[in-house]
């Protein structure tokens, strides 16, 4: 089993970077694809960005590419958030998310962290 805990979020100005961590309990975090979600109407949970458990492959919501990026730190039980050029619209409760496989699909995923608010103003 893993637990999750996300951190690094607060308030930013528009244009700003923000950098989220989540960390991970238990001995078995490699063996983990790990994934980041923000909540959208209707749905569980819009896919921001996922990274398998070597690290080695990411995939991002096409929106996103440009600006955020994830990363993982295996040694640390850790896995990262970069954001960019925040804008407003990007303001939403992030969490980390930890699934065996390699998903961008929020229901698939097993394990959640309680999240970390991150607000843009403009």
């Amino acid at each position: 089993q893993v637990q999750l805990a996300e951190s690094g979020g607060g308030l930013v100005q528009a244009g700003d970077s923000l950098s989220l961590s989540c960390a991970a309990s238990g001995r078995t975090f490699s063996t983990y694809a790990m994934g980041w979600f923000r909540p959208a109407p209707g749905k569980e949970g819009e896919f921001v960005a996922c990274i398998t458990g070597s690290g080695r492959n990411t995939y991002f919501a096409n929106s996103l590419k440009c600006r955020f990026t994830i990363s993982r730190d295996n040694a640390k039980n850790k896995v990262y958030l970069q954001m960019k050029s925040l804008k407003p619209e990007d303001t939403a409760v992030y969490y980390c998310a930890a699934e065996g496989t390699y998903t961008t699909i929020s229901a698939q995923y097993d394990y959640w962290g309680q999240g970390t608010q991150v607000t843009v103003s403009s």
